[in-house]
Formats: C-alpha cells, structure tokens, sequence
C-alpha cells in the first residue's frame, strides 16, 4: 500500500519520507492529521481513505469508505474530529472519526450545490460549513440544522476559497481569473470588492490573517500577493513555476511561502525581503525608446516611410518598445521574476549581478500535483495528484528552521 522511503538525511531540498499508492483514480485532496503518523485522502474513485503509519513503517488505510459519487474537494477539524467531502454530484457529507482514527461514522449530507464542488472551509464558532461549487456559486450551511444560510452567485465557476474567520470575510477565486472578497451574514452577504490581476483561471489561495495578506496562484503560471490589509492595492507578482500553480501555503513564523504546480514543481519563496511592485504595462502607437511607429500605427508608418514594428514590453518599467530596444534578457526575483524575461537595455544595463540572486528555491515532486497541504508545527507536506500517489515530504531542511520549537533563522 505504502513504502517508507528513508530516513532524514541533512539536504537542502525536501525530503520524500513516504509514498503512498492504492487509489484507483486522481486523488482530490490529502491532509496531514495533527500529531498523528496518518493522512486523510479522497479521490475521484469515490473513496475516502484514512491511512496510519503501522510499524513496519508502511501506511495502511484504516478507514475504508465508498460514496456515492467522486471525492472533489474535502476539509478535516481536527478538535472535533470532522470530515467534510464535497462530490462531484454537489453534495457535502459530514463524517465523524473516532478517536482512535479507525472508525467513522455519517452524520449529514448537505445539498449545498448542483454541481461539482471545489473547496469547503467549516467554522466551528459560526457552525457553518461553506462551499464553492461549478455552478457558480458560494453557500454557508448551518450544521446544526442542516439548513442553507445563503448563497451567491459568480459569472464563472468558483474554483478556490478562503475565510477569515474572525471578520467572516470569503475569497473566492473563479476561472475567469477574478477573486471575489465577501462578507458573509447570518442569511445574506455584501460584495467587498473584486480583484484582477491574473490572465487565467484562479486555482488557489491562501489567507494570511496575521499580515492580512492574500495570495493566489492560477493557471497563467504566476502567483500574485495581494496587501487586503494596506488597503492601497498594492501587489507583487511572483513568477517561477511553469505550469498551474495549484498550490499554496504561507509560513507566518519563517516568512516564506509554499507553493505547487500541476507539472510538480515545489517552490519555497523568500518573503521577509522587500519586493517591488511590477508596473502596469504601457501603452504607446511607437517604441518608447526609438520612437519607430508599431504596425498599427499607419499615419506616422505613412509619413515616415517605414514598416511597423511589433510591440512588446518591458517587465522592469512597463514601457512599450520594439523588439530591436528590448533584446536583453534577465532574471529580476526582487521584482518576482526568477526566470529571464524581457527588459528594454537601458534597464538590463541598470541590474547588477547581485540583484539576480534568487529569492525563491525550486524542487521537484517528480508527479502531477493537485493538491498540497502542510503540518506547518512537524515541517511535513503531503502531495497529491492524477498520478494516483500521496507523497509524504519533509520540508524542514528548505525553510531552514524547526517549526515546531520556534526557532527561525531571521
């Protein structure tokens, strides 16, 4: 079922601790269980599975159960024990685990959308289970009665969700690249406001209730930080992975961000440095920089006798130039960009060597990630994907530090 892989050597990458296989179909979501050798899964095989470590070291599952219809989307509270699933049907069903994680009774079943669900979020203090779902909408369900509280409805399919708890504030992400931040009522809910910013649908997000920070990573590749408590609308982007960023965790105590991609790349971002903004792009009928005329501008193509040339723009200052100004590539991470990407010259001319140090470092989880979570207190990750397998990873060797007695290197 499960293979050990091996003990703790001292690497600066994360380390693979186990492996484990069995699912007969992707597996939508897997969470760590708070101070216990387990993990709780769910798949599309319309199972949910609770796995302990035995002592041979393997992970065998100790909870076996089918539903009705495939596992999308699932949340685990750990003091009261309960599971939530969301199907592919729509449906929300509440599980209780015993203490001894080897039994698990049904308790509800919410019909909470009319179609696939995408993330759940439950808030013992309000009782409310909260859902998003591919008919575009957000609902809060009480779970005392079992009865919907309220509803909204997107222009796209609500993909992602967060909340704070204390101000009853949702974000919800949807795949037209806009998230949406929500006060939810008791029976009704107000619009706060709607950020834009990414070129594809939003896959994921995280809320930071200390810094008040927001981050969202999508399917344009990138990641963007939003300041919710500045309140000027500051953002920085954060470019590194290749595909789907479908993953993400941030560290309050070390300062760095976790992030995942669908091809199984694992990033570990700096964030206790003081980024820049990137600037918004330019927009001009002529290079900015030698003035020759863009292919759309006919008038100054006539007058001066010269074809047009393509646009393009630089990622440092956001002006508009040709290709012949902007022939320089170089990575820039204090702006976010850890890769090469195009700049005018007289900005390449501007970056010293220093400034193309990498603020992030980059690994591979060598399988299709859809998932991840954290035990931010054991340093442990777990992965998962439409590869089938759940991989246990122990991430303290990258963030450089123990999480669980506090010491950070800062």
């Amino acid at each position: 079922m499960a293979a050990e892989i091996h003990s703790r050597p001292q690497s600066s990458r994360p380390v693979l601790l186990s492996k484990i296989e069995g699912h007969q179909d992707a597996v939508t979501a897997a969470l760590l269980i708070p101070k216990e050798d387990g993990v709780i899964t769910a798949s599309e095989d319309r199972t949910i599975r609770v796995w302990l470590k035995r002592d041979s070291g393997q992970y065998w599952p100790s909870i076996y159960h089918t539903m009705a219809s495939p596992c999308s989307a699932m949340t685990y509270h750990h003091d009261s024990r309960r599971i939530f699933v969301g199907q592919d049907n729509g449906a929300v069903m509440e599980f209780h685990v015993s203490e001894d994680f080897n039994k698990m009774n049904f308790i509800k079943t919410y019909p909470a959308h009319q179609n696939r669900v995408s993330a759940i979020i439950f808030s013992l203090a309000s009782e409310w289970v909260i859902s998003t779902g591919h008919d575009k909408c957000i609902s809060w369900m009480c779970t005392r009665s079992g009865n919907m509280l309220g509803r909204h409805f997107f222009s796209s399919w609500a993909s992602c969700l967060q909340y704070d708890f204390d101000t009853q504030y949702a974000f919800v992400g949807d795949y037209s690249g806009q998230i949406t931040l929500l006060k939810l009522e008791q029976s009704t809910c107000s619009v706060i406001t709607a950020l834009k910013g990414h070129e594809g649908g939003v896959a994921c997000l995280w809320w930071e209730p200390v810094q008040r920070l927001l981050f969202s990573g999508a399917s344009d590749n990138s990641i963007i930080v939003w300041d919710i408590g500045g309140r000027k609308g500051r953002t920085l982007l954060l470019q590194g992975h290749h595909d789907r960023v479908q993953s993400l965790c941030y560290l309050q105590l070390t300062r760095q961000l976790v992030s995942c991609s669908s091809d199984g790349g694992i990033a570990v971002w700096n964030m206790d440095v003081s980024r820049e903004e990137a600037p918004q792009w330019l927009e001009s009928d002529s290079c900015q920089k030698c003035e020759q005329p863009f292919f759309w501008n006919i008038k100054q193509m006539w007058d001066t006798k010269t074809l047009g040339l393509r646009q393009h723009h630089c990622r440092k200052c956001g002006q508009a130039v040709c290709g012949k100004c902007s022939s320089r590539r170089s990575s820039y991470p204090v702006m976010g960009f850890e890769f090469q990407v195009r700049m005018c010259d007289s900005c390449y001319d501007s970056i010293k060597d220093e400034d193309r140090t990498s603020l992030a470092t980059f690994h591979e989880g060598k399988h299709n990630i859809s998932h991840m979570s954290m035990d931010v207190a054991r340093g442990l990750m777990v992965t998962c994907g439409t590869d089938r397998v759940v991989k246990i990873w122990d991430m303290t060797p990258v963030v450089g530090c123990s999480l669980a007695t506090g010491f950070s290197p800062h």
